[in-house]
């Protein structure tokens, strides 16, 4: 049996707006999706929207006991900063009521909370100042932090900043994904930037209120494998690690950004706007541990016609299609589980054996239907054997002494996910949409209990 250190933590991820629903109700107010879902709606997988996901506003108190039986010992999601704070000065105290309740029932389960900040959800008010692209939400996302540190601080010891802060430079400044839909490398960069140092004032502000709790930042690791050894493709894949790790793992854990991508977006005239007490901010935050979501690698090649300066990444790296890949068809990404063991010795090597634990692991599956059995499971075999597959690289990678605490699904529940609605499920536990967002347990479910309760497999 290959067994995990004592005390990890076996449990899943997810997010307030992905999952809680009431999306305008309870005083919340408006994110950028709730206003580009009114506006564009159909851009949304069959006109499913952010109002209603899968309602655990409602069904949290019976989704804890569900944690419970499947084995989970922790659970990482967010707090909705537009329903916490809906102008961002004042306390909803419906807000706090809710995600108190929410915790204390975790904890009543044996389940861990770990949360997070920020997932995705701009505040539609923040937004229409400029959202990231301004140096004010630098500040006000350091006063949204330091009151969900004063108001959930005894219930909750471990707290991440941001999850994926790259998806929303990328998503919403490249390639048109999420709103505001602007393709400009440029103010990708400043919007990077700027989500950067609303981080380290948050970390700032938690070692105010909470200086015996933990606190990290929850970063997608693609790790780039270029198409050859050339030095062609190795600039190549040098630049695809610098812009998309080592612009925030860096200053996380090291205290500073790479002189190397200082440099690279120096040369490209990508310089963003920066303000001088900025370094010795970084240098005195970094952070108590790290979450790494994985789910497939970045192949990389040297572009055919590069620019200087760069209008796109495009001109810095290019997709390679490595032709021995295994796919997930249904969501185009690649399955490449050893990348999994290369993350934990590069964590040993390079970040100082910091604490980290794999945030988010998991395979989206369309039309899941077709899996149903006689009994009601979903007969979901094709998870378990991604999830052990990627568990054995890990285990490998802990073996040789990575520091590794802990392993979580995407996700507990199906859940909704942005443009995508709920055309790929995700979940333990099945979400029926039809019929009043009924629960029903998949096999998977039976699988991760027997793993927690094993400590391994």
């Amino acid at each position: 049996m290959k067994k995990f250190p004592k005390g990890f933590l076996w449990g899943s991820a997810m997010s307030a707006p992905q999952t809680e629903g009431h999306g305008s109700k309870n005083g919340k107010s408006p994110s950028t999706w709730d206003y580009w879902f009114e506006k564009n709606p159909e851009k949304f997988n069959q006109d499913q929207g952010p109002e209603n996901t899968s309602n655990m506003y409602e069904t949290y108190a019976e989704d804890c006991l569900r944690m419970k039986e499947i084995g989970l010992n922790s659970i990482r999601t967010s707090i909705a900063w537009t329903r916490l704070l809906p102008d961002g000065k004042t306390l909803n105290p419906e807000a706090v009521a809710f995600y108190r309740d929410y915790f204390q029932k975790m904890k009543d389960n044996g389940v861990e909370p770990i949360m997070n900040l920020f997932h995705f959800d701009m505040p539609m008010w923040l937004m229409e100042k400029g959202g990231w692209e301004v140096r004010e939400s630098v500040e006000v996302f350091a006063f949204y932090a330091k009151t969900a540190f004063e108001q959930f601080g005894d219930l909750v010891t471990k707290w991440t900043t941001f999850n994926e802060p790259i998806v929303h430079v990328e998503c919403g400044y490249l390639y048109g994904y999420h709103y505001p839909d602007v393709v400009d490398f440029k103010k990708a960069v400043q919007v990077g930037y700027n989500t950067l140092m609303a981080h380290v004032r948050a970390v700032e502000e938690f070692r105010k209120v909470l200086p015996n709790g933990e606190i990290g930042i929850i970063l997608n690791i693609s790790p780039a494998y270029g198409r050859s050894a050339s030095p062609e493709d190795e600039k190549a894949k040098e630049a695809s690690d610098l812009l998309n790790i080592n612009s925030f793992l860096d200053p996380a854990v090291h205290g500073q950004l790479p002189e190397a991508l200082i440099q690279l977006v120096k040369e490209h005239q990508l310089t963003p706007e920066t303000q001088s007490e900025d370094k010795a901010l970084m240098q005195d935050n970094t952070v108590d541990f790290i979450g790494l979501n994985y789910y497939q690698p970045r192949r990389v090649q040297a572009p055919e016609n590069p620019k200087v300066p760069a209008k796109m990444p495009e001109d810095l790296y290019m997709p390679y299609d490595w032709p021995e890949k295994k796919i997930n068809p249904y969501r185009g990404w690649e399955i490449y589980p050893k990348a999994l063991y290369d993350v934990a010795i590069m964590m040993k090597e390079k970040y100082n054996n910091i604490p980290w634990y794999v945030s988010e692991n998991g395979m989206g599956v369309a039309d899941e239907e077709r899996f149903l059995q006689e009994d009601g499971m979903i007969e979901d075999d094709y998870r378990i054997e991604f999830m052990q597959e990627h568990l054995d690289y890990l285990h490998q990678g802990i073996e040789e002494g990575s520091n590794c605490f802990g392993y979580h699904t995407w996700t507990f529940v199906d859940c909704w996910s942005w443009l995508n609605g709920y055309r790929n499920r995700y979940g333990f536990y099945r979400v029926d949409l039809e019929n009043d967002y009924e629960r029903t347990m998949k096999k998977s479910g039976l699988w991760y209990k027997a793993l927690s309760e094993n400590n391994g497999y």
